[in-house]
């Protein structure tokens, strides 16, 4: 037996000291490849079909191989859920000394400081925002990671927490006060002596992106990199390796000049009046964009003279604020940072207002907000990018994913990352497809452009809900479509109808769980990372093949890009991208050796073409049928079996 078996074979540790663990083969061969990536420098892609616990699959060999290892997962809550839950029983079972540390970005950390100058500050816009600050000011002297994910009773998007954590612009480094006892720093020199180091895809990326500009290392130099849910990483890399500029950077800005002069300066007015007049500038640039949020080119801001005129005055009074920084320079550490920022967010704006050659090699464009809006400058390739720092981090890489495989290959995920040398592999899951779940293609459906196609994916579903007893998730591929499905039925099902964005992700999936019955309808944040077992979720209903909308301006100049380079964009990228997604959806019904369910897609262009083989390829080998009959019959069969 080897070592991995003696560990995940049917009576190996695993199987004898972990509740509930069950053998899978496909788990022990994945093992088996982790292990010889590693100890052979390689890098290693791999696709594990749902249930084939891919995350024990390379837990076991990393904590046997003695090698110092980064893993990185694609979301916060995973993050949490392998250092809290899955780190520690394998651990366990494996009785291995190994020092494990958890680390996440600056935004997930009270910074000490930041809470002192909110209280001094005291202007709060909400009573909600008073009772908030109380909160983290009494979990603050219990806290001992200042990680902020303890206090699960503020929202993570509530607007108290820029107040309390740091961004790399507004954190004085070792000059602060608080240094000494700062959260951040302790995690971070944690991280630096541990053994293995579980993160997230937005720190990983964050630091290949400060290395580049010579900020020094964030996270230890390792043997191996783990990366989990790798799907995620093309997209999260992308953005790193550009450069943006926000409203709220701004306005943040203008509120730390304003607290730091009270506190350091008092005695020039006109620096206050100044950050007044920036602050004042840049909401005015806000309304330019007029009222939507959406995405857009630049060519619609270079075709703006209103939003270029805007531009232009933001650039006058960056400069202003500077000169002005400039005269009181010396007189503490709190300004002092408030001019590097200055200086920076002005350089980023001439770097995305600029014309030179290198923006060839970039796309510009703009995304509005509520209150806000962001200018972004995005690598149109970055496989180069992602090489080299591959290159600067010698070792072993391991990419896994239930979905990173387009009809059984991997060429898609491989060219955005640039890792054609990788070794490749594949396990299905071990779920009975065949018998516990079934697929169903709703014949007579019109074309998704068609306007009355809402209407005939609601005509398709009331039905399967009803043989399914609420039970569902109908997931959509825009806003619009699901807010029409909303309003119409309300009064057509007799369970209870769950909204995404009418309350909070976690209290959605919370209630769908609890009430046993309900149908919830989402779009894009519900078709990956979210786990329900069980009877709750019994169907999946989709709306359309979740092709990314042709009207994104990053996507729109990706197909240019590809076009202009002699290749066909649509087969070489939106298929494969559309395919990864479908499975990531298909993927909610089934959690679960004991679950069953039907999943619907209504698309008909999955049978009528020719690309459509691509995404069946793509999908588990679930029994098939265009019979509404059939999908009947199988609740049925579920009921009286």
């Amino acid at each position: 037996m080897s070592e991995i078996s003696e560990v995940l074979g049917p009576d190996g540790l695993l199987a004898d000291s972990v509740e509930g663990f069950t053998y899978r083969p496909q788990q022990e061969a994945m093992a088996e490849a982790v292990m010889s990536a590693m100890t052979r420098g390689e890098v290693l892609i791999s696709e594990a079909g749902t249930g084939t616990g891919k995350t024990y699959a390379y837990l076991v060999p990393v904590l046997l191989s003695g090698q110092k290892v980064i893993i990185s997962t694609g979301t916060k809550n995973l993050q949490d859920q392998l250092f809290h839950r899955d780190l520690p029983r394998v651990k366990q079972a494996l009785a291995v000394p190994a020092d494990v540390a958890l680390l996440k970005g600056r935004a997930n950390y009270l910074c000490t400081h930041r809470l002192a100058m909110t209280q001094l500050e005291g202007r709060l816009n909400s009573r909600a925002m008073v009772d908030q600050l109380m909160q983290v000011q009494r979990w603050s002297g219990r806290t001992r990671s200042g990680d902020i994910a303890e206090l699960t009773d503020i929202p993570e998007d509530a607007p108290i927490w820029p107040l309390v954590t740091s961004t790399t612009e507004n954190c004085l480094g070792a000059e602060c006060s608080d240094y000494s006892s700062c959260h951040l720093v302790e995690a971070r020199r944690r991280a630096q002596e541990a053994d293995l180091v579980v993160i997230n895809h937005h720190l990983l990326c964050a630091d290949f992106a400060l290395k580049e500009g010579g900020f020094g290392e964030l996270l230890p130099g390792a043997d191996c990199f783990v990366v989990d849910e790798a799907h995620q990483l093309p997209e999260v890399a992308g953005n790193f390796f550009g450069t943006g500029l926000s409203g709220r950077q701004l306005l943040d800005l203008c509120r730390d000049i304003d607290t730091e002069y009270q506190r350091e300066a008092g005695d020039l007015k006109a620096i206050p009046e100044q950050s007044g007049q920036l602050a004042k500038v840049t909401r005015d640039l806000r309304l330019l964009f007029g009222l939507d949020l959406r995405r857009g080119p630049w060519s619609e801001i270079a075709g703006n003279p209103q939003i270029m005129g805007g531009l232009e005055q933001l650039d006058q009074q960056l400069t202003k604020m500077i000169e002005l920084l400039q005269l009181v320079q010396g007189r503490g550490k709190g300004l002092e940072s408030c001019l590097t920022r200055c200086n920076a967010l002005r350089q980023c704006l001439n770097e995305l207002t600029g014309e030179d050659e290198t923006q060839a090699n970039h796309i510009r464009w703009f995304e509005t907000y509520r209150q806000s809006f962001r200018l972004n400058r995005t690598p149109l390739d970055i496989s180069s990018l992602f090489q080299a720092r591959m290159a600067s981090h010698p070792g072993s890489w391991i990419f896994t994913s239930a979905t990173l495989a387009v009809g059984g290959r991997f060429d898609h995920f491989q060219r955005q990352l640039g890792l054609d040398e990788a070794r490749t592999a594949c396990w299905d899951s071990p779920f009975d497809y065949p018998h516990q779940a079934l697929w169903f293609v709703p014949k007579g459906m019109p074309q998704p452009r068609d306007p009355n196609y809402t209407q005939a994916v609601l005509d398709v579903a009331v039905p399967v809900i009803q043989a399914s007893q609420g039970r569902a998730f109908m997931l959509f591929t825009s806003h619009r479509a699901l807010r029409e499905a909303a309003e119409k039925l309300e009064d057509r099902l007799d369970y209870p109808l769950l909204v995404q964005g009418s309350m909070p992700k976690g209290e959605l999936l919370a209630r769908f769980r609890q009430l046993g019955n309900a149908v919830l309808l989402g779009t894009a944040s519900f078709w990956e990372g979210v786990d329900v077992r069980g009877e709750a979720l019994s169907c999946v209903i989709i709306d359309k093949l979740p092709f990314a909308s042709p009207g994104d301006p990053v996507l729109q100049a990706r197909i240019d890009a590809l076009r202009k380079q002699g290749g066909n964009p649509f087969m070489e990228f939106q298929v494969p991208q559309a395919a990864i997604a479908l499975k990531q959806g298909a993927g909610r019904l089934i959690r679960d050796e004991t679950d069953r369910g039907v999943l619907v897609i209504c698309d008909p262009r999955l049978l009528k073409r020719g690309y459509g083989h691509l995404f069946l390829e793509s999908l588990p080998p679930m029994a098939r049928t265009r019979d509404p009959q059939d999908v009947v019959r199988f609740f049925q069969t579920e009921a009286t079996g």
